[in-house]
């Protein structure tokens, strides 16, 4: 083949957008349950008195239950067995919610004072919104790669059909 061949395919600007519209979609939705399994997390440690290290196990835990289940209640809804929900689910969601804990957890840890701030801390909140942001602007590319191949959220899609 020519040097000059052209083997990549020209996608129109509508087909550029739907990807990336989805992919951000993709990436709010697993930044919702994220956030809501960190919030529960670290609400319940702080509450206990927990240190940082079983805290962040249980926000991470959390963020995982939260991240399927927000995939799975659609499905559910439209009739899939619970099975075949889960099995999407954690096929969707897997690789975008463990990004999301990675880069989220690094960032409230390497934040001084952002563990310890306690519940009424103006630091704390700023801090998990500050990471929480940037966890979801590293799992974006990744739900855009993975949609465009048909994994990720593109299956949910497929089966939901939205």
């Amino acid at each position: 083949m020519p040097a000059d061949a052209h083997s990549h395919h020209h996608h129109g600007t509508s087909s550029k957008n739907d990807l990336n519209r989805t992919a951000l979609s993709a990436t709010i939705h697993c930044l919702t349950g994220c956030a809501i399994g960190e919030v529960l997390g670290l609400i319940i440690g702080t509450a206990f008195g927990w240190g940082t290290g079983a805290t962040i196990v249980l926000a991470v835990a959390l963020a995982f239950l939260f991240g399927y289940a927000l995939t799975m209640l659609p499905l559910l809804r439209s009739g899939l067995p619970f099975g075949t929900a889960l099995g999407l689910a954690l096929a969707a969601d897997t690789a975008s919610i463990t990004i999301m804990e990675i880069v989220d957890n690094l960032i409230m840890v390497a934040i001084p004072g952002a563990m310890d701030a306690g519940l009424t801390s103006p630091l704390f909140w700023g801090s998990l919104a500050l990471s929480l942001l940037i966890a979801g602007a590293f799992a974006f590319p990744l739900n855009r790669w993975l949609i465009s191949r048909g994994r990720g959220h593109a299956v949910v899609h497929s089966v939901h059909g939205h």
